[in-house]
């Protein structure tokens, strides 16, 4: 076992924690309508675009790097954790600014939270097995006669339970959409604030504790958006999707869940494995909002001249009707959206 603190957080961490979980999922339930429900079923394409990179691509890279990176099984298992999440309302906003689909970003947001219940349990047992057995045989050289397996039970139980506030928070936009705007704009901000403080925090208890993580952790809890990033994008593009979409299923691809994945490790698993699982989740949500900010910036300076078209066409939409074709002059759209001078055609792509 890596030399590691026996514990990261203290109670007032994981009451904190647990209020930030509450309000984040409470902030995605209520960015959520049946309409977006609707959407899944009515375009199934870019979703299960969506599902092969959520739980295809991003589990296998988390175990592929896992395994290149020759990690330590504790830190192993929570990427591949992190790999196997859905994703959150963070991927929705840095979708919204990179001039992506914000529509196909939250149906595949929806899609994958509901098919998480299904896929989580199975995709870790597949892909964490070399890591448990390392894990018992550590424990029995230590002489504690036990076998560590992932607990699938309460993994699910987890996932339930944060359902719980997104539900709490679709029946609040259904009765209040200035409350559901304000719980909505108050989690990421939230989150925000509880992991700066969990780093400092750490930092003050635990100084060495940066020095002491390898640097294949870094790489791991870095490495693995990026490669999500990476993967998504070229993936959706090489089946023909347009720009738009492409930047969406890019950034779900790349962003987990994080909350969710603080919610399971906490209520799922112990000690000796707890706090390197927890510090690998919080170091992952840190750098993912860097990197998801520069990714961003970039998709946002490329998207500039395929989103103006795609806001053009809405205005005709609302002035002449949603069956209006805008029609632009030879030449003048890129080889990328020629086909689609709608850049709406996909009714997942929602008219505003």
């Amino acid at each position: 076992m890596t030399d590691f603190p026996p514990q990261l957080l203290y109670a007032q961490d994981q009451i904190l924690l647990a209020l930030m979980i509450f309000i984040i999922m409470l902030g995605m339930g209520a960015s959520l309508t049946i309409d977006d429900f609707r959407a899944v079923v009515r375009s199934p394409r870019g979703v299960f675009v969506g599902f092969l990179s959520q739980f295809g691509i991003m589990p296998f890279i988390a175990f592929g790097l896992s395994v290149i990176l020759n990690l330590p099984p504790a830190f192993a298992i929570s990427l591949i954790l992190i790999g196997c999440l859905p994703g959150g309302t963070t991927s929705n906003m840095f979708t919204y600014f990179s001039r992506g689909s914000v529509a196909l970003s939250i149906s595949m947001t929806t899609a994958s939270t509901i098919m998480a219940l299904l896929m989580m349990p199975l995709l870790l047992k597949l892909y964490t097995g070399r890591f448990t057995a390392q894990i018992t045989e550590s424990m029995l050289a230590e002489g504690t006669e036990a076998v560590f397996v992932i607990p699938t039970g309460n993994i699910i139980s987890s996932l339930v339970l944060v359902l719980v506030p997104v539900i709490l928070g679709m029946i609040l936009r259904s009765r209040s959409r200035v409350w559901a705007k304000t719980a909505e704009d108050t989690a990421g901000f939230v989150a925000m604030l509880v992991i700066l403080y969990l780093l400092f925090t750490a930092f003050i208890r635990h100084g060495g504790l940066f020095l002491k993580t390898p640097v294949e952790v870094y790489i791991g809890a870095i490495g693995v958006g990026l490669a999500g990033f990476f993967f998504g994008y070229w993936f959706s593009r090489l089946i023909g999707m347009y720009p738009l979409f492409q930047r969406a299923v890019s950034l779900e691809t790349g962003i987990q869940n994080g909350p969710v994945a603080f919610a399971i490790i906490l209520l799922s698993f112990h000690e000796p494995v707890q706090s390197q699982m927890l510090w690998l989740a919080i170091l992952y949500s840190t750098f993912i909002v860097i990197s998801s900010s520069v990714i961003t910036l970039y998709f946002r300076k490329i998207g500039k001249f395929d989103h103006a078209v795609y806001k053009n066409t809405q205005i005709h939409n609302r002035l002449f009707g949603k069956e209006f074709i805008t029609r632009y002059p030879d030449g003048f759209l890129t080889k990328r959206i020629a086909d689609d001078p709608s850049q709406g055609t996909s009714p997942v792509q929602k008219r505003g």
